[in-house]
């Protein structure tokens, strides 16, 4: 192929992609969105648009902090299984082995792995207003107050049941071990060894500047401002912000592991969710792949109050996708984009 040739191929690929993510917002999907895809550790497409403030006229770019829901889950899990190798943690002993407070209710123990996986039996949110929380938890011990005394839905290892708080008690595992908060672990050990400068904590008193506003797509494409939730008790299972393209950082530390060894990914990519599951989980992560490829693709929807994202690493293809939105009730639209632009990251120059 002559250089000619060489650019053109990559112009369609870039206008193919773009043209497919802007429909996202052409077609009034979400207010504002960013996504991105890396092949072999290099980003080879990313853009942003729409709005982060529409009334403002504000527009959504590269640097726009985004609330990024359960893929806060992918970073927990990975924490903790940092933790596994330096054998601080068996993921098969009850967890109330480290965390003493952790009340144990079952015949069957709960451990790290029944939790990684959503097969402890812990319930999830109670009602709407555990989903749109507004009280501000200052410790994610404060948090497991909420629930930690409530019925388990079923004997540990037993079902799948997928909640949030089950990652409050991996945060507080992380914390109990490594004697540091989550957050300042998280920094420590995910976000600045993968590189990732614009990931933290959302914190109701102290809101990131460059933080979008939050959306809600209501039925026949009408938006509304969604009214902003307390995330502290959540923190991590889904109370983090970030941007497209220190996800896609987050994802390239995975397949180059930086974060933690093949070993420990493929063991995390394998079903731990009951066969009778549709979608595979692992540890932290969903498995795409239909049976018995399970493992071929892994990543993590996210869905909360203003954010829908979706995040797919793709392991033989050296392939990271990541598309964020500040607009929930998109999740469909989201997740479809980003499986299409597996496709077109494939594309040859």
């Amino acid at each position: 192929l002559n250089l000619f040739t060489l650019f053109i191929v990559a112009q369609t690929r870039t206008e193919t992609s773009k043209a497919l993510f802007e429909s996202l917002v052409n077609d009034g999907q979400v207010i504002g969105v960013s996504a991105g895809y890396s092949v072999n550790g290099d980003v080879l497409w990313e853009s942003a648009i729409g709005y982060a403030n529409k009334k403002e006229k504000e527009n959504f770019n590269l640097d726009t902090q985004v609330r990024i829901a359960s893929i806060a889950k992918s970073m927990t899990a990975i924490a903790v299984m940092q933790l596994v190798e330096e054998g601080k943690i068996d993921i098969n002993l009850p967890i109330d082995t480290y965390i003493h407070e952790f009340v144990q209710k079952g015949t069957t123990k709960i451990t790290t792995k029944h939790i990684l996986s959503h097969t402890s039996g812990l319930d999830a949110y109670k009602n709407s207003k555990e989903v749109e929380n507004k009280i501000d938890y200052k410790t994610l011990k404060d948090a497991y107050d909420v629930f930690k005394n409530r019925k388990l839905r079923f004997e540990p290892g037993s079902e799948f049941y997928y909640t949030s708080y089950g990652y409050v008690v991996l945060g507080l595992l992380i914390e109990e071990v490594s004697g540091m908060t989550y957050e300042t672990y998280m920094q420590k050990n995910i976000w600045d060894k993968s590189g990732m400068t614009n990931t933290g904590v959302e914190k109701i008193d102290n809101q990131q500047k460059s933080a979008s506003s939050l959306y809600h797509k209501q039925k026949k494409g009408k938006f509304k401002n969604a009214t902003q939730n307390n995330l502290s008790n959540r923190v991590p299972g889904g109370g983090l912000y970030s941007t497209s393209g220190d996800i896609l950082r987050f994802g390239n530390a995975l397949l180059d592991n930086t974060l933690i060894s093949d070993d420990t990914l493929q063991l995390m990519i394998q079903h731990h969710s009951l066969e009778k599951v549709k979608n595979g989980y692992g540890f932290g992560f969903y498995l795409y792949g239909k049976q018995p490829k399970e493992g071929s693709i892994y990543g993590h929807s996210g869905a909360q109050t203003g954010s829908s994202s979706q995040l797919f690493v793709i392991p033989s293809l050296k392939t990271v996708i990541i598309v964020v939105s500040n607009t929930s009730g998109a999740g469909t639209e989201v997740s479809t984009i980003a499986g299409q632009l597996i496709d077109i990251s494939q594309q040859k120059e």
